[in-house]
């Protein structure tokens, strides 16, 4: 009877045990996400909903790049190829994108930025990505992004090296096309 009472308890810790590893796996995404982006992990930039009262001296070069995937039959491109900022200082820059083929479209983006410690410090206050856009057969649009470095990057001895910075952008075919027939 004592070895059947054990046995049940540990049969009920292992179900416990194996419960909270499903939990935590099924919800390792957007925990990891959370985590990103909350300390710049692989680029991981940040969202803002205000600029910093002031600016500092220090500048960095802010460079873009923009590549399309091959299933997407867009041209996407930045309207400059950088652009030099101080820190705090808000920036808005426009990025083309026009569908090249006969129908509409869904194209949605993704952002990375280099080196991996300036996302921390990388501030966005508009921004295309994540966001689907449907395009029509041969439409243009300009893609506003508004951002600033975070004056904060001046006192992290971490990120003294850093005067070049370089957001990237990949837009892809969105997996759900139905915007595209609305």
């Amino acid at each position: 009877m004592k070895n059947s009472r054990k046995n049940t308890v540990t049969l009920f810790a292992l179900a416990a045990i194996i419960g909270v590893m499903i939990g935590i796996v099924s919800q390792a995404e957007p925990i990891y996400k959370m985590f990103c982006s909350a300390s710049g992990l692989n680029g991981t930039t940040q969202n803002a909903s205000a600029a910093p009262v002031q600016t500092k001296d220090r500048t960095v070069t802010v460079a873009f790049s923009s590549t399309v995937d091959s299933a997407l039959p867009w041209e996407f491109r930045p309207e400059v190829k950088s652009v030099r900022v101080k820190l705090g200082e808000v920036k808005t820059v426009k990025f083309y994108a026009r569908n090249k083929s006969d129908h509409t479209v869904v194209g949605t983006a993704v952002h990375n930025v280099q080196p991996d410690k300036a996302g921390l410090y990388f501030d966005k206050l508009e921004c295309f990505c994540f966001k689907d856009q449907a395009l029509k057969a041969g439409q243009a649009i300009e893609l506003p992004v508004k951002f600033f470095v975070d004056p904060e990057m001046a006192k992290d001895k971490n990120a003294d090296d850093v005067a070049d910075i370089t957001l990237s952008y990949t837009f892809y075919l969105a997996k759900d096309q139905v915007k595209a027939i609305n």
